[in-house]
Parts: structure tokens; sequence; C-alpha cells
């Protein structure tokens, strides 16, 4: 896992990626999964949500 390449490095988000990723979140999937669900970092993701201030549950 953490030699994972992500190809999508810096990569803008789409329309259908936010639109996905307000789905999940809502549906409370966890960042982990989210990420994987959107081919994207978690860092990303949770980069992403705060700037549309979206929680993301915290499920370990």
């Amino acid at each position: 896992m953490a030699g994972e390449r992500f190809e999508r490095h810096k990569q803008p988000w789409t329309q259908d990626e936010v639109q996905k990723l307000h789905t999940l979140a809502k549906k409370g999937m966890g960042l982990k999964g989210i990420a994987k669900a959107l081919t994207r970092t978690e860092e990303s993701v949770k980069q992403r949500a705060k700037e549309d201030s979206l929680n993301i549950a915290k499920l370990r």
C-alpha cells in the first residue's frame, strides 16, 4: 500500500467526481473507501471535502 502510485497526481476534479464524493460522504462512507472509489489519495479527498465543507465519516 505504501508504494502505491497514483497516476492522477494533481489532476483537477471533474464535476462527476465531485458529485460522487458528495454522494459517498452523505452515505457515511469512510475516507479510505471514498479515496479508493474515486482512485484519489486520501489526502486529496480530505482536501476536496474540506473545500466543499463536507464531513467524512471517521471509520477505523
